[in-house]
């Protein structure tokens, strides 16, 4: 079993969509555990507290670093420790697949206008972005990353080889596209080798359209 750490100051972002959908049947197959840990749980104010003014002054709130060493302590995990981040190294399918593989994730979300960076440097194995923008806050991300990551989990999916079709699936790039029924709406038509019944004629069909998407994607890139 995979277990899942979710250590933000907003739980209430996930109990919604970890009850619903793949992420939900990989915990009902028990092929994963959600612990989503409440940041404010781990100050030590009336106030509850989790950021403060940047030394060296500028605009926005920092989060600070107690808090998320110590619900880290509390949780006391054995896999890596991910915060989301936009200064951290895109997330790709071979992270999903090396976290799939594991025993234990714990993702950290920031918010306002950045984490302590001590987080990021003694806390934090890695840093992870989902891609060149900015978030409200790393919760959106660490979803992304948590279904990308437990579909692949035993369980999750009824069929699992659906995932190793998909694209990016262990280095290979856009898949081709799909169509099903009806044959043709609006005017619009299934290409005809696809209702064809010769799968070795689809098989080069779709070989060529993953490499050709492939091509597109990296020359616009």
């Amino acid at each position: 079993m995979l277990r899942v750490n979710v250590v933000t100051i907003f739980p209430e972002f996930f109990r919604a969509t970890l009850a619903i959908s793949i992420p939900a049947r990989a915990a009902a197959a028990g092929a994963v555990e959600y612990r989503v840990v409440d940041l404010r749980d781990h100050t030590h104010d009336r106030h509850r507290t989790v950021d403060d003014y940047a030394y060296g002054g500028g605009a926005g709130m920092v989060m600070k670093p107690e808090p998320f060493f110590e619900a880290v302590d509390a949780l006391a995990p054995k896999g890596p420790i991910a915060l989301m981040s936009a200064r951290g190294r895109q997330f790709r399918q071979d992270d999903a697949a090396r976290f799939a593989a594991g025993e234990e994730i714990t993702l950290l979300c920031g918010h306002y206008k950045d984490v302590d960076q001590r987080v990021a440097d003694h806390l934090a194995t890695e840093e992870l972005s989902i891609g060149n923008f900015v978030l409200t806050g790393g919760e959106p991300a660490a979803l992304a990353i948590i279904d990308a990551t437990v579909r692949l989990l035993p369980g999750a999916m009824s069929d699992l080889e659906s995932a190793r079709t998909d694209s990016f699936w262990e280095g290979s790039g856009i898949s081709a596209p799909s169509y099903t029924r009806p044959p043709e709406y609006r005017g619009f038509t299934v290409p005809e080798v696809l209702i064809s019944g010769d799968h070795a004629k689809i098989a080069g069909w779709r070989r060529a359209e993953s490499e050709r998407l492939s091509r597109e994607r990296k020359s616009k890139s």
